[in-house]
């Protein structure tokens, strides 16, 4: 999906795949440490200093006295406070408070197809087209997350071992 199916060369700038990959390495840690936080306490306190600190440490960047509100129209700030809240706050408390009923590798793929939304919201109300290797990608998710389902469900009904028994 980085090459466009090209050998040569990639179709997005080298600071979007180290930002990718930071990201990837940022979800990873913010998942696995969860698990052990969820253990003492409530998954809305984690995920709500999990927003302090990183609006914090953010602000270091952009400073948000400094942002200039004069254009924003009342549609705008409508479409921001949906997106903090539907988009960022409980999107993330369903993700971390998930790990409470399964893995963080079940957890983490099923929360790969977030990005869904983004195809969806690009594809239709923005009038984006993707080509044959972002529709693959897409397809790929899907397709993962499907065969996790089924072997979810299908090491639920596995025998469980006698007690005593030799395998």
């Amino acid at each position: 999906m980085l090459t466009n199916g090209s050998v040569t060369r990639l179709s997005v700038s080298w600071l979007a795949v180290i930002w990718g990959l930071l990201s990837g390495v940022s979800a990873a840690f913010y998942t696995l440490y969860a698990v052990k936080l969820i253990k003492k306490f409530n998954s809305l306190v984690v995920v709500g200093w999990a927003m302090i600190i990183g609006g914090l440490g953010l602000s270091f960047i952009h400073p948000p006295w400094k942002a200039n509100f004069a254009g924003i129209t009342l549609e705008t700030y409508s479409y921001l406070i949906f997106t903090i809240i539907f988009g960022t706050m409980i999107a993330f408390w369903f993700y971390i408070a998930s790990l409470k009923s399964l893995t963080p590798k079940e957890t983490s793929l099923l929360g790969s197809a977030e990005p869904l939304a983004a195809v969806g919201t690009t594809v239709i109300w923005l009038h984006e087209p993707f080509g044959f290797y972002q529709w693959m990608g897409t397809a790929c998710i899907i397709g993962m997350i499907l065969i996790m389902q089924f072997n979810r469900s299908g090491s639920i009904r596995t025998k469980q071992k006698q007690p005593f028994s030799r395998d």
